[in-house]
């Protein structure tokens, strides 16, 4: 199903860009994630997470390592992945500023190929699969690393509501969402830059329903899903009152909890 897409897709393009923003990123995420991942998404995770002390754990597609830095510092083991050197080498740098053990090196999501098999407890994918043009390929490689029964938590953008295609409609924040083609097609988006990024965003579109597939046919069950929204514990964490607003309505992510259930070697 990827062939739709690829006639639009220029792989040394995406990773320039994403090698060109990543002090950006690291600017964006910092230490604690962003406010989407604080105020929204981060807590599911470590609900979905629960005690990560002694778990092998991959961070794939760490960027610049914020959430590895955090699994860390809760005592697991921690691997990170990422396609882009110049985000690889940000995350052995602050780690190494704070003298943190974890494992980052170049690798592709897609294939994990410096990887051998089930080797992990427990993989967390936050905001990428959206962003990979092989979503198949990148979801056996999951399988395929952890160990029997892990755990995979993988965080995107809420395929339903692009926040790149939203409108707000009037003062009282009402939002509207735009579609320029069929919400079942698989297609490729240019978002332009936000915040102080100068670059654009290029992610890839997929209907709810194929990642559910996708990972079913990996040999994923799903045990948990979300779509996370701030929890009232943590209205005091938001910049002001529009973000407390948003965070109480715009669906930005969703989140699954996988358990692996059988081999990559297995499916037919």
């Amino acid at each position: 199903m990827t062939e739709e897409i690829m006639a639009k897709f220029d792989e040394q393009e995406i990773l320039e860009l994403w090698d060109h923003r990543a002090k950006d990123w690291d600017i964006q995420v910092g230490d604690d994630g962003d406010s989407n991942r604080i105020l929204n998404s981060d807590p599911v995770i470590w609900s979905f997470a629960g005690n990560v002390a002694g778990l092998s754990i991959l961070d794939a597609g760490c960027g610049t390592g914020y959430l590895a830095r955090q699994l860390y510092l809760k005592g697991a083991s921690v691997t990170g992945v990422d396609f882009s050197a110049q985000m690889i080498e940000i995350a052995k740098f602050r780690a190494s500023q704070n003298n943190l053990d974890i494992d980052f090196h170049l690798d592709s999501c897609t294939e994990l190929k410096s990887l051998p098999d089930e080797q992990f407890d427990m993989i967390v994918s936050n905001y990428v699969l959206m962003d990979l043009l092989d979503l198949e390929g990148a979801i056996r490689a999951f399988n395929r690393v952890l160990k029997p029964s892990g755990i995979a938590i993988l965080v995107f953008s809420h395929p339903c509501f692009p926040q790149g295609n939203s409108t707000t409609v009037n003062e009282d924040g009402i939002v509207s969402y735009s579609w320029a083609s069929s919400y079942f097609e698989r297609t490729q988006h240019n978002d332009e830059p936000w915040n102080h990024f100068t670059t654009p965003f290029i992610w890839f579109h997929r209907p709810l329903s194929d990642y559910w597939k996708v990972f079913k046919a990996a040999g994923f069950s799903v045990d948990e899903f979300e779509e996370p929204r701030i929890t009232p514990e943590r209205y005091h964490l938001a910049e002001n009152d529009r973000k407390l607003f948003n965070s109480k309505t715009r669906p930005y992510s969703v989140v699954f909890k996988l358990l692996k259930v059988k081999g990559l070697h297995s499916n037919p």
